[in-house]
């Protein structure tokens, strides 16, 4: 019975050094150079925070990262408008990807179509567009064909156009006129 406990014992403390060992090879622990910081905590908060790594709970410079979120993403929008009317399966904007559920409108050929998203700019080849036709015959035959043809670059060309129009009302939305001050100018309105 002893020589049992022991082992397990053993192999626990075994697992513990293991694990250990595969935790600090992960980088939670990252050595750094002191002299690459500066002693002054102000200094190395200004610059903790100009590299990107703190937060600012009020105040200050209100300077923060790019954060694209799917309604201020043209592409996304313009994809998501024009196929409205169809049912969706999938909509996941940190994956790029929109896909529809088959779409029939009373006759025998169903459609669905999925959109990949390439980049975040309005260009052509930031999308891929897959059109999926489903033909199904009296009994549950059914055959599914992957559609290249016009259907694609129209809705490519729909959507490329609602995009170009969404961007030219968000930067108009966004346009501030740049006004020239001369140092003689210090009126204040």
């Amino acid at each position: 019975m002893t020589k049992y406990i022991s082992f397990t014992k053993i192999l626990s403390i075994f697992a513990l050094i293991l694990s250990l060992i595969f935790l600090n090879s992960c980088g939670i622990y990252r050595p750094v150079d002191a002299r690459e910081y500066p002693p002054d905590p102000k200094l190395r908060v200004k610059k903790n925070l100009e590299e990107g790594r703190g937060f600012r709970l009020a105040g200050g410079n209100k300077k923060g990262g790019i954060f694209d979120f799917a309604s201020s993403n043209e592409l996304w929008r313009a994809s998501l408008d024009t196929i409205d009317f169809m049912p969706l399966v999938s909509a996941n904007y940190s994956g790029g990807i929109i896909i529809t559920d088959w779409y029939n409108e009373g006759s025998g050929e169903s459609v669905k179509i999925t959109i990949r998203f390439l980049s975040n700019e309005v260009r052509v080849d930031a999308l891929r567009i897959k059109v999926f036709t489903k033909k199904c015959g009296a009994t549950v035959d059914c055959e599914i064909i992957n559609n290249e043809g016009s259907l694609s670059s129209e809705l490519k060309k729909n959507i490329l156009k609602k995009a170009t129009i969404y961007s030219k009302q968000n930067r108009d939305k966004n346009f501030k006129e740049y006004q020239v001050t001369t140092p003689g100018d210090n009126k204040r309105e």
